[in-house]
């Protein structure tokens, strides 16, 4: 026994009684579901629900079978609008309540009636608040550049009031910033201050040498301090003095400084290198910043291999080498003689580091050195550094690598502010670039190198797309 299935691909076709017959079941259908819809909403959502989860699922093979829109009647229907009439606008306008905000930025000049004025706030209130608080009294003090956002009503009211700038401290990158807020809660004015952490948002760059590392990094608009922190990073690969070629180029993944979504005012407004790579005479030189599981950071190559050594190439952040570890035409006694240090050009109060961790042996005055410092290292290695016009350490003090021991100067025998710099192995002054180069290295402890691998992949497609960029931007 079988029963016979007509064939899809052959229906039976439609007649005036069957269309009729379609037509009662539809209008019988419609009622009872009108019906079922009173009495039984929540059942009726649910099976809706499923009903467009199967529709979705089933478009694409129902889609084909609806007509040709371009074959269906059109027509067209005009309507006439009429606006409502000016003064109606107006009067809508009026009765609706407006808060207005601006932003601008303190200046040194500054006072409470100024600042507001520029702000658009009509609030002698609000000055006397910013005059007599001895918080807000804040905004006014120290240095400009404040970054300042106001609410005021239509009336020009002053409703709030914030402000956000540098937090005290000396952070060469900073983490934090000040946020002041002044509210008005019923009808006073409060005021109280928060610290706040600092976001980053990622820029990519690239250059190319063709005079020095400065002059590329301003022809691809890079920030000064990503230069000198790229002639920090890469200092014991490249000697930039005497090895950058023209044609060199580079690459750096590096962090603007935001407070609440919006870039800082003061200080640089940059923050640290996150990534960076360098190609110099064909050769390759790469650096990601990684914070190990100990919390101190530092840069290493894409490879696992650290760009911080025991000692730095130099006591001072990117400057100018005026004598070289070699012979010299000395500058008081006019004789060739042989320099068994280096001198870096600088102005007088420019910070100086020790460039290795150690304990200090001497501070204070020393014949033709001036003021001088001596610090004792591991290894039989000491270093030196004279001429300073300030000395911030004492005999016996223990310095980390980085700290700031004093500032450069023209004491003892100086014809001009520089500082004289030595290293010594065993009692032997070295050249400094080569102790640099060949100290020993931080690295990376083995539970921390999977976290590493991963980092170092994103740093190196983040550097991929700055390359990327920079040859697109060239024109042909």
């Amino acid at each position: 026994m079988r029963a016979d299935v007509d064939s899809p691909s052959d229906p039976a076709p439609l007649t005036l009684k069957s269309l009729r017959s379609l037509e009662l079941a539809w209008a019988y259908t419609s009622a009872h579901a009108a019906s079922f819809a009173s009495h039984h909403p929540k059942t009726l959502a649910a099976a809706v629900s499923i009903g467009l989860a199967g529709f979705a699922a089933t478009a694409f093979g129902v889609a084909p079978m609806v007509p040709d829109a371009s074959s269906l009647p059109q027509r067209v229907v005009t309507e006439s609008i009429v606006p409502a009439d000016l003064r109606t606008q107006i009067d809508a306008i009026e009765s609706t309540d407006l808060d207005l905000f601006r932003n601008d930025v303190t200046r040194a000049s500054d006072t409470a009636d100024s600042l507001l004025s520029r702000l658009g706030v009509a609030d002698a209130a609000a000055a006397t608040f910013l005059r007599s608080d001895p918080v807000a009294r804040k905004l006014l003090e120290g240095r400009g550049g404040k970054m300042v956002r106001v609410r005021a009503d239509a009336s020009g009211r002053l409703e709030e009031l914030v402000a956000r700038y540098a937090a005290a401290g000396n952070e060469k990158i900073p983490t934090q910033f000040t946020r002041l807020l002044i509210e008005r809660v019923g009808d006073r004015l409060v005021a109280s201050t928060a610290l706040a952490p600092l976001a980053s948002q990622s820029l990519l760059a690239s250059g190319t040498i063709r005079t020095s590392l400065f002059a590329a990094t301003d022809e691809a608009r890079i920030p000064d301090p990503v230069a000198t922190q790229l002639a920090e990073i890469f200092a014991t690969d490249i000697d930039f003095r005497r090895e950058l070629r023209k044609g060199a180029t580079f690459s750096v993944v590096y962090e603007s400084l935001t407070a609440d979504g919006e870039p800082i005012t003061w200080g640089t407004g940059i923050g640290r290198v996150v990534a960076a790579e360098f190609v110099n005479k064909t050769q390759t030189y790469s650096a990601v910043w990684f914070k190990d599981g100990d919390g101190k950071g530092g840069y290493f190559g894409l490879d696992g291999k650290s760009k911080q050594s025991a000692f730095l190439a130099s006591p001072l952040e990117f400057s100018r080498i005026t004598s070289g570890f070699a012979m010299r035409m000395h500058p008081i006694m006019n004789t060739w003689k042989q320099h068994k240090g280096v001198d870096y050009g600088a102005p007088s109060g420019t910070p100086i580091r020790a460039v290795g961790d150690g304990v200090v042996e001497f501070a204070g005055w020393q014949n033709g050195y001036g003021n001088v410092v001596h610090i004792r290292h591991s290894n039989e290695r000491s270093t030196v550094y004279a001429h300073m016009s300030r000395v911030d350490v004492a005999k016996g003090a223990k310095v980390d690598q980085g700290a700031t021991i004093g500032t450069v100067g023209m004491t003892g025998w100086a014809t001009g502010p520089h500082l004289h710099f030595e290293v010594k192995i065993d009692g032997q002054q070295q050249d400094p670039l080569l102790v640099a180069q060949t100290s020993e290295a931080v690295r990376i402890a083995p539970a921390s190198k999977p976290r590493f691998d991963d980092l170092a992949r994103s740093a190196r497609a983040q550097l991929g797309v700055a390359d990327t960029l920079a040859r697109a931007s060239v024109p042909d």
